[in-house]
C-alpha cells in the first residue's frame, strides 16, 4: 500500500479546500438557490472513510434502507454519518460515532485526516460537515441492519475515471430533476450532496493517487 498517500492526503485537507466550485460539478441544475443556510438548521456529520483492500485503497459508501418514510433520503446512497447529538462534543465524534453505529468500525480503529467544505442540504435542513478517515487494515464491517440495506466498497481511483460520470434524470417524490450529474458504482447513481462531497475529494486526491 502507497502509505505515502495518507500523508499527502492529510496535507493536502489542511490546506486550503477547492470547495463550492468543485462541489458544484456534481451538484443538481439550480440547485445553487437552496444553499442558504437558515437559522434553524439542523447539524449532520459524515465520515469518508478510505481502507486497503486487495492493496488498494477504497472508499466506503452504504446504501440507505427504504423502511423509513420519514427519512427523506432512504434508499440512496451515502456516506455513513447522521444528526449530531447533544453528547457529542465535537463535528468529529459525531462522525465517528455515526460511522460505528452504522457499519461498526470503531472510532479507535479511524484516523481522522481532516474535513472537507460542510454543505447544506435543502430537503432535510441539514448542515453536513464531511470528514475524511483512514483505517490502516481492512475494517471488520457490521451494518445497523435497520438503517443499512448494504455496505460499498469502491475503489477510490473509481471516482478519479470521467467513463463513471455521467448525466440522467433523477425523479424525487414527485419531481424530475433533469441533466443530474451521478458517479455509477457498480450500477448505483450516487448524485446531490454525496456525489458534491465526493467531487471535493476526488480533486484533492487527484494530483496525490
Amino acid at each position: 500500500m502507497n502509505v505515502q498517500f495518507i500523508h499527502d492526503l492529510e496535507s493536502k485537507l489542511n490546506q486550503d479546500l477547492p470547495g463550492e466550485d468543485v462541489q458544484n460539478l456534481m451538484a443538481p441544475i439550480g440547485s445553487e438557490k437552496y444553499r442558504l443556510v437558515p437559522q434553524d438548521h439542523k447539524v449532520a456529520c459524515v465520515l469518508a472513510l478510505i481502507f486497503p483492500k486487495v492493496h488498494e485503497w477504497h472508499l466506503c459508501l452504504i446504501e440507505r434502507t427504504s423502511e423509513h418514510p420519514d427519512d427523506k433520503h432512504a434508499g440512496q446512497i451515502s456516506f455513513p454519518g447522521g444528526k449530531m447529538n447533544e453528547d457529542d462534543y465535537s463535528y468529529e465524534d459525531c462522525a465517528l460515532r455515526e460511522t460505528y453505529e452504522e457499519i461498526g468500525v470503531a472510532p479507535e480503529s479511524i484516523g481522522i485526516l481532516g474535513g472537507l467544505t460542510p454543505l447544506y442540504v435543502y430537503v432535510s435542513n441539514f448542515l453536513v460537515h464531511p470528514y475524511v478517515g483512514f483505517s490502516t487494515e481492512y475494517p471488520r464491517f457490521i451494518k445497523q441492519e435497520s438503517e443499512v440495506k448494504t455496505i460499498l466498497e469502491i475503489p477510490l481511483g473509481h471516482f478519479l475515471k470521467s467513463r463513471n460520470k455521467s448525466t440522467t434524470e433523477i425523479k424525487v417524490r414527485d419531481v424530475v430533476l433533469h441533466d443530474t450529474p451521478y458517479y455509477d458504482v457498480n450500477g448505483h447513481k450516487i448524485w446531490g450532496a454525496t456525489a458534491m462531497m465526493i467531487s471535493e475529494l476526488e480533486h484533492i486526491v487527484k494530483d496525490i493517487f
